[in-house]
């Protein structure tokens, strides 16, 4: 006999966000946000001008081919079972995916290739390694007793600032869960990585925002009172230290801090990057936006031929 589904899990598996009309509303996400705090210039150059910028490269291959692999599994583990899930053949699943996303990659590429046979295979190796370590541990970040999983990919869509009424923030959640022995929600955001994070990593309040953000909003959508939200990023690591005198793990869990400092950092943030890009009736402002050129900010920069790291304006027809 079935379980009964909970109503907040059954209402947030029906959500559909409104439809998006273009002639007048704009959207933001994290990642566009993330581009503006890191470089203004860049987010110019990308969202206002609309240069195109490749962003084909093995890692995204390799994140999500990872991600769906791993969102199937869970999917048949929780709705079905997790015999069922056991008797997916993860290996195979995560070749087709992986050889699929990079056929797509290749062929948005103008058929140019961007990564060689070698690296394919070390990457596709460190795939099968994770989930090799997942199919054994699991049971240690995913449990079922109590939990639903919601969903994979579950979109959120609402207005952060009720004065740009024509600005949208959008977001696909990873995981949603519920657990609902505490009426508890999580959302768990899945990272790929070389080695992990380090604890300057998990510093960056501009890591963190994603996650704050998204427990922000689903709380606003959802009437969800925020301390029933928790938040946390799973970290998938290709490498591991070999040589080192402690057990290496491929998975990595970190909570971030998600009260009412970091998530009044976090709004802050967005309202400021709203207010300095947009009108109030969602077109682009026409000023100067500042460039930071650092290392870091330039090294893979799509834009490094037309951006003047010396300040100057470039005109760009």
């Amino acid at each position: 006999m079935s379980k009964k589904i909970p109503q907040l899990v059954k209402e947030i598996k029906a959500f559909k966000p409104e439809e998006i009309d273009r002639r007048f509303q704009k959207t933001i996400s994290y990642s566009q946000m993330s581009i503006y705090l890191s470089c203004p210039y860049k987010w110019k150059l990308q969202y206002k001008d609309g240069l195109s910028s490749p962003s084909n490269s093995v890692n995204l291959v390799f994140g999500t081919a990872m991600h769906e692999t791993l969102q199937n599994y869970l999917t048949v583990m929780y709705e079905i079972s997790t015999a069922e899930a056991d008797r997916l053949d993860l290996d195979s699943d995560f070749h087709e995916r992986f050889t699929n996303e990079y056929k797509k990659q290749y062929t948005s590429n103008s058929k140019i290739h961007f990564s060689s046979p070698e690296e394919l295979r070390e990457f596709y190796e460190d795939g099968l390694n994770i989930l090799q370590y997942f199919k054994k541990k699991k049971g240690e970040y995913f449990s079922k007793k109590g939990w639903y999983l919601i969903g994979c990919e579950i979109p959120i869509l609402t207005t952060p600032n009720s004065r740009y009424k024509c600005v949208l923030y959008k977001g696909l959640l990873d995981l949603v869960m519920y657990h609902e022995p505490t009426n508890t929600v999580r959302i768990i955001d899945l990272k790929t990585s070389t080695r992990g994070w380090d604890a300057e990593t998990k510093k960056s309040e501009e890591k963190q925002f994603q996650l704050i953000l998204y427990k922000e909003y689903l709380s606003q959508i959802f009437k969800i009172p925020q301390d029933q939200i928790e938040v946390e990023f799973v970290i998938l690591k290709r490498k591991i230290w070999e040589k080192s005198e402690f057990p290496q793990s491929r998975m990595q869990s970190f909570i971030p801090p998600s009260g009412k400092i970091k998530t009044k950092k976090a709004t802050e943030a967005v309202n400021k990057f709203i207010e300095e890009v947009f009108e109030l009736d969602g077109t682009y402002k026409e000023r100067e936006f500042e460039k930071k050129p650092s290392k870091m900010n330039c090294r893979y920069c799509p834009y490094t031929e037309i951006c003047d790291k010396n300040g100057s304006n470039i005109l760009i027809s």
